[in-house]
């Protein structure tokens, strides 16, 4: 089997996720790459923004700034990227990686 390329420890619920005996778990490769994107989107600040927001046109300028801040990341493909509202405080996130396929999400 080979090595993974990226490596990342798991983040579940903004603390890192502990095995059955308290040892840090870890991801790599795919998943990795999902949680880092995930995690760029969040920083970014452009989802707060959009709490609360009523308009579609403000939601669909994020939702198109948030698609480039994905596909600046090298280990996405670019154009592939997108976001889609899928209810009012509902995010699908897609994307296909370089080396490992597509990538999905909710935010």
């Amino acid at each position: 089997m080979a090595e993974p390329k990226y490596q990342d420890l798991l983040i579940i619920n903004n603390d890192i996720a502990l095995d059955g005996i308290g040892v840090p778990m870890g991801i790599s490769d795919r998943p990795s790459i999902a949680q880092d994107i995930k995690h760029m989107i969040r920083e970014s600040g452009l989802l707060v923004e959009l709490v609360g927001e009523r308009q579609n046109d403000q939601w669909a300028l994020n939702l198109s700034r948030l698609e480039k801040l994905v596909e600046s990341d090298t280990r996405i493909q670019p154009g592939t990227a997108k976001l889609t509202r899928l209810e009012e405080e509902t995010v699908l996130v897609s994307a296909k990686t370089v080396e490992y396929q597509d990538i999905e999400f909710i935010l």
